[in-house]
């Protein structure tokens, strides 16, 4: 058979992973191992939610042929004939294929994700100078983290070599290992789900509505700049010890290398104002060790990092509430297409909405399918897995291409609902995905860990809701050639009694608690506010102050546009002539204005104060400038005939 539908599948997957990568990261700045390493964990991720449904009609092919075969041999006992004959699936791969394929990406994920990745990620955030020391600095920072793997399989070999009857060897390790992934994968997909399934179609159609999804915005926005001032205390914090330090190392000393490796991570803003900031009096520095500028370091990182990810999640943020505001403000204005709201922009929004509540609909759907199908995938007579009645009827009409369909929604719908949980996650909050290349190493490092980690234990959560797994509805049959190598959905021994009855119950429950917001409540009564959606005393005055920021925000926006547009048009108008003249009179000593520059005792112009403040300046109509208050705030403002090209350069670059 053609391997055209695979092959098309692999590279597209690739693609996929690579453009989103491409997105998200930053090629040219980030490490090229942290970006290898970043791309295969992604690829391989996706590479088993779009592959696998096609193991999934190849395997209902060949399950059909052993059950055509033992026919045939029993027709052929007794003299009998039976005409059936099983339909070849149009994306149909052969038998050794998938085998060696799923090894490959199965061994070298979980690689990735148990071993390579954590040490990388602790490799990005170590202080240490050199490859050895940041080496020695990540295996001290993941010593407790594989300690307790290790007394874990110390438990569990121990267990395994005490109980009576069972003979240890390498293909039992093998499976052991699997189901000790496999246990830590499920119990966080339970967790993940539980909250998703449920959040995902109400966050949905919350959305559509402008109004709602504006306030949240607000809420969010009053939040985000507690966080965005903690993180610039932060970064001043350490700009400071890092000033006083620098009082310490000269250019001679020993340490001066480092000092120099720890200020190229700072950009060059900052550095400036790190330049400009006075000492704090009485301070004394201690004297610097090579040990303290490590540490110095690592803050340095992190606290860089936490600016970071504030401000992308800031402009993020800002723009998404500017175009809420446009759409609250027609929808509250107009009603329909008019002369002040063209049609175009008119059905942009009102599609937008009908759009949400369709895919909201859509999502409440499949979730409440897979709710009811993960509480009876146990059930085998009769069969109440919604999806697994779906498969067999697609089966039983070689309905290939449905068979595969379905594989891939519900796959993707899974995947979707558990990767986004983790990043809305509060305590996961230190990692982000920003796009237009502003996501860090250590987030996209994360993000391959946690596909790596939650991708198989889903996929066979999948093949056990539409009753491919033997182990789950306690019949041999033919398998898939993922579940072969992968193994089944299978936990360790000490936990397997009685998991058909927690698994489902557990995810009831949490369901059921994202439901009525228990978990929201509970944080808001702890201190730690939620937006539930209720106009209780503190939601309003944090959804307040949100729109006080944002009022802000846009207001120093539009001052920044107004600068960036007058100074481009001086430049079309003066800046040709201008600079010829200053190169003209620098041989003379004199500015572009005439004025005489006085020479320092190294031969450099040095300008006086008075004669920066008063080039380029025409006379100013005293008259007409008088100053008038401002209705956006409690400033003043210049009436509109007074142009601001006639005020002294410079003066309105820092506002």
């Amino acid at each position: 058979m053609a391997l055209g539908p695979l092959l098309a599948e692999v590279v597209v997957t690739f693609v996929l992973a690579a453009c989103l990568l491409f997105r998200y990261g930053n090629w040219f700045k980030h490490h090229v191992i942290v970006t290898a390493s970043v791309l295969v964990a992604w690829y391989f991720s996706f590479l088993i939610i779009f592959v696998l449904p096609l193991d999934v009609s190849s395997t209902v092919y060949r399950q059909c042929m052993q059950s055509l075969n033992a026919t045939s041999e029993q027709a052929a006992v007794t003299n009998g004939s039976d005409g059936r004959s099983c339909q070849v699936p149009w994306s149909y791969v052969p038998d050794e294929v998938f085998p060696d394929l799923w090894r490959v990406v199965y061994w070298t994920s979980q690689c990735l994700t148990w071993l390579i990745l954590p040490l990388m990620q602790s490799y990005t955030k170590a202080g240490d100078f050199s490859v050895k020391g940041k080496l020695r600095s990540a295996l001290i920072d993941n010593a407790i983290y594989y300690s307790t793997y290790l007394f874990i399989c110390c438990v569990l070999f121990v267990y395994i070599i005490l109980k009576p009857g069972l003979d240890v060897d390498g293909g039992k390790l093998k499976a052991i290992a699997s189901s000790a992934s496999n246990t830590w994968g499920l119990f966080l997909l339970v967790l993940l789900l539980g909250h998703a399934l449920v959040e995902v179609p109400r966050s949905l159609w919350r959305a559509s509505s402008y109004n709602y999804s504006l306030n949240k915005a607000y809420f969010r926005t009053a939040k985000l700049s507690s966080e965005r001032s903690e993180a610039e205390e932060a970064v001043d914090d350490v700009l400071e010890h890092l000033q006083s330090v620098t009082l310490s190392i000269g250019p001679g000393h020993y340490l001066h290398r480092h000092l120099e490796t720890i200020m190229q991570k700072i950009p060059a803003d900052i550095r400036d104002r790190m330049g400009r900031r006075p000492l704090a009096d009485g301070s004394v520095p201690d004297e610097p060790t090579e040990k303290s500028l490590v540490r110095l370091h690592k803050q340095v990182k992190k606290a860089l990092q936490m600016q970071h990810r504030t401000e992308a999640q800031w402009v993020i943020l800002m723009d998404e509430v500017i175009a809420l505001e446009d759409a609250s403000r027609f929808f509250s204005n107009h009603n329909r297409p008019n002369a002040w709201w063209p049609p175009s922009q008119y059905w942009y929004f009102r599609g937008k909405e009908y759009l949400l509540k369709t895919a909201a609909v859509c999502a409440g759907t499949l979730s409440a399918a897979i709710i009811w199908s993960e509480l009876t995938f146990f059930v085998k007579d009769p069969v109440l897995s919604i999806f697994a009645r779906i498969v067999n009827l697609a089966k039983s009409n070689y309905d290939y291409f449905t068979i595969e369909l379905i594989s891939t929604l519900v796959i993707a719908y899974l995947c979707f609902c558990a990767y986004s949980t983790v990043f809305k996650v509060r305590v996961l909050n230190f990692y982000y995905l920003a796009g237009h290349h502003g996501t860090d190493e250590y987030s996209l490092i994360f993000s391959g860990m946690m596909l790596c980690r939650l991708t198989p234990p889903m996929c066979l959560n999948f093949l056990g809701l539409i009753h491919m797994d033997s182990h789950v509805i306690k019949t041999h049959i033919l398998e898939t050639h993922y579940t072969q190598v992968m193994g089944h959905m299978d936990v360790i021994g000490i936990i397997s009694d009685g998991f058909n009855i927690y698994f489902p119950t557990v995810l009831l429950l949490l369901s059921a608690a994202t439901y009525f917001s228990l978990g929201s409540r509970l944080l808001s009564a702890l201190g730690f506010h939620q937006f539930i959606g209720g106009e209780d005393d503190m939601t309003a005055d944090l959804i307040d102050e949100g729109r006080d920021l944002v009022k802000r925000e846009k207001r120093r926006r539009q001052r920044s546009e107004e600068t960036s547009t007058r100074r481009r048009d001086f430049h079309e108008r003066f800046g040709t002539s201008l600079g010829i003249r200053r190169m003209r009179n620098d041989d003379r000593g004199e500015d572009a204005s005439g004025t005489e520059v006085r020479r320092g005792e190294e031969g450099e112009g040095q300008e006086s104060a008075r004669t920066v403040l008063l080039r380029d300046v025409e006379p100013l109509d005293y008259n007409s400038a008088e100053l008038h208050p401002s209705q956006d705030d409690d400033t003043f403002r210049l009436p509109e005939r007074t142009r601001f090209n006639q005020l002294p350069r410079g003066l309105f670059d820092d506002v």
